[in-house]
């Protein structure tokens, strides 16, 4: 049964299988969890355990389902069990699950991503987010020759030691200000200023002029929940790295291939050096690529000295995954289907919060959003900290009741996905409505 057909109040969520399984994981891995958000910290509670999914929805080991909005943190923009997807993968895994040598998917995904994203020329798969962000800030490092690299205060590009600093996302979750086990020597070149402060950059650019090798930066910050880039900002990193000869990386692990086909350097016209992927092109399955020019790229082994290499890079059925999914994606119709969906969300709640005056602001961009329960601006990490994460855990626990899974965070971001239905999005308005008026 759908639970947001109940009314408010009268069926709480029976979650006795997910609580015993919590019990017994947290004996056997840290926290019971094997990624520090999926521990519900940031909500309170113990986490749902999760069973299956099917098309928009979840279901969890106690019978309950839900619409989801977290599409496993953005790749499952076509909804779970895609039939192509999954045709494409029960296909590949009969070949053979991973070989450790070249195969022709990959190229076919590769020639898939490059046509979609004019600024990538030449593209190397790896297995995660992290391991593209890292990758890729060495391969800034070897083509310039320098050491420094700048990122944003509150955007996560993985959990690599250097990248971990005022990190957002989880580590806000959990407070903590960074991570024990990072010794200082390997942060000391990591530069942090405040996201959408353009002066910032510019006074670090002047103290270290021919020291930094690259900006990186995600273009929407999705990982400090969601935070735009104001008008002038990304314009400004690209005239800025441009003039220092330093290079600009997007990390479009969350962006890329959900906010337009060509990630969110399309929506903006903006070429940066180097693009960091993960999530959307492997279809669901573990993925991440790293891709820019084609001189750049050229450092990477074995054809240039940087070294970097995966057993399970370019995996089989990762890769078989990915094509089916940009296939789908490049239909024509299929972003314009994806804005509508987001709009008649995102029109809907803004009209909510304006009937029920709650102290609260909706933030879309595409297939992205975020609610946050402040009404002062928020354009960086220090404005975002400033929300009130205790209504947010109330409001997270109504949604779930009513059969609605978010993100168990205020610091991230919700997804849309093709395979949601409009009436489910309208029955999603109503239930925003019925809590927040519940809240007031």
């Amino acid at each position: 049964m759908f639970m947001s057909q109940l009314p408010t109040g009268e069926q709480k969520l029976n979650l006795s299988r997910s609580h015993a399984l919590y019990q017994e994981a947290q004996q056997l891995m840290p926290g019971g969890v094997n990624s520090p958000v999926r521990a519900f910290r940031g909500v309170g509670g113990d986490p749902v355990f999760l069973e299956r999914a099917e098309g928009p929805y979840l279901y969890d080991v106690d019978g309950n389902r839900y619409l989801d909005f977290v599409q496993s943190w953005g790749p499952m923009i076509l909804g779970f069990g895609f039939p192509d997807v999954l045709d494409a993968v029960m296909d590949a895994s009969k070949r053979g699950f991973t070989f450790g040598a070249p195969t022709q998917a990959e190229s076919e995904l590769a020639r898939l991503v490059i046509d979609s994203v004019p600024s990538v020329e030449m593209i190397r798969f790896v297995n995660s987010g992290t391991e593209a962000t890292m990758s890729a800030l060495r391969v800034a490092r070897a083509y310039t020759g320098r050491s420094k690299i700048v990122k944003f205060s509150g955007c996560y590009h993985g959990h690599a030691d250097m990248l971990l600093v005022q990190a957002g996302s989880g580590v806000a979750t959990l407070g903590l200000p960074d991570s024990p086990g990072v010794p200082r020597e390997t942060t000391v070149n990591t530069l942090t200023v405040p996201y959408n402060d353009i002066e910032a950059i510019k006074q670090v650019f002047s103290t270290y002029p021919d020291e930094i090798a690259a900006v990186i930066v995600e273009p929407i910050a999705a990982n400090m929940g969601l935070v735009l880039p104001v008008p002038g900002f990304l314009e400004g990193l690209r005239e800025v790295t441009a003039s220092y000869g330093s290079l600009l990386i997007f990390d479009e692990v969350m962006t890329g291939f959900r906010v337009a086909l060509g990630g969110m350097q399309e929506r903006v016209g903006i070429t940066p050096d180097l693009t960091c992927f993960g999530k959307i092109i492997g279809g669901g399955l573990p993925v991440g690529a790293y891709g820019g020019r084609r001189e750049i790229m050229q450092v990477v082994a074995p054809l240039g000295p940087m070294y970097q290499a995966g057993t399970l890079s370019g995996n089989p059925l990762a890769m078989a995954a990915g094509v089916a999914t940009l296939k789908e994606l490049r239909k024509p119709g299929q972003y314009e289907r994806l804005e509508h969906k987001s709009q008649l969300l995102g029109d809907g709640i803004t009209r909510v919060l304006h009937d029920t005056g709650a102290d609260a602001q909706f933030v879309r961009l595409g297939a992205m959003f975020c609610l946050y329960f402040t009404r002062e601006p928020i354009h960086n990490y220090a404005d975002v900290k400033q929300a009130d994460t205790a209504r947010f855990a109330s409001y997270f626990w109504s949604m779930l009741e009513r059969g609605y899974y978010l993100p168990p965070s205020q610091y991230e971001s919700c997804f849309l996905s093709l395979a949601q239905e409009d009436a489910q999005l309208e029955e999603t308005v109503k239930a925003v409505e019925s809590i927040l008026r519940q809240q007031a």
